[in-house]
């Protein structure tokens, strides 16, 4: 049987040196920590596309797809969970006030300094955010080295 990988986007709003974060709701390890907004690829729908729809889904904003700069791809594997290739894209511009749009899947969003992100940021996005500053455009995690 042929792997095959899910394709998670992930959009970073930056402003005044803050980056906007979603703390998550679900029902596994992940539940109260932060993330980035973020979402998958669907069937027939570009990276960029994808990320301008989650954008407005997750916290209402609008994103032209045109607006957004890839910054990283991280490439992730876990015991018990599907690979994935994670795409971060940084809004260059967006227009409206971010709210959360999906209260079953995210307890709040909100801002945190560049400089300062909360002690209980999952690693996954942390990756993305970490390249914001380095320029590194490729990682891997849970692949032997």
């Amino acid at each position: 049987m042929t792997d095959r990988h899910i394709v998670d986007v992930h959009i970073l709003l930056v402003r005044a040196g803050e980056v906007l974060l979603s703390k998550r709701r679900s029902a596994d390890e992940f539940d109260g920590r932060w993330h980035l907004p973020a979402g998958k690829l669907e069937a027939g729908e570009s990276a960029t596309a994808a990320t301008a729809r989650e954008a407005m889904e997750e916290i209402g904003v609008v994103v032209d797809p045109a607006d957004l700069r890839h910054i990283h791809t991280a490439h992730v594997v876990s015991p018990g969970r599907e690979a994935r290739l994670g795409l971060f894209f940084e809004a260059v511009t967006w227009s409206g006030e971010p709210v959360n749009r999906e209260p079953d899947k995210c307890y709040e969003l909100s801002w945190f300094p560049l400089t300062a992100l909360p002690k209980n940021l999952i690693e996954y996005p942390a990756a993305g955010i970490r390249a914001y500053f380095t320029g590194a455009t490729y990682s891997q995690r849970g692949w032997p080295v």
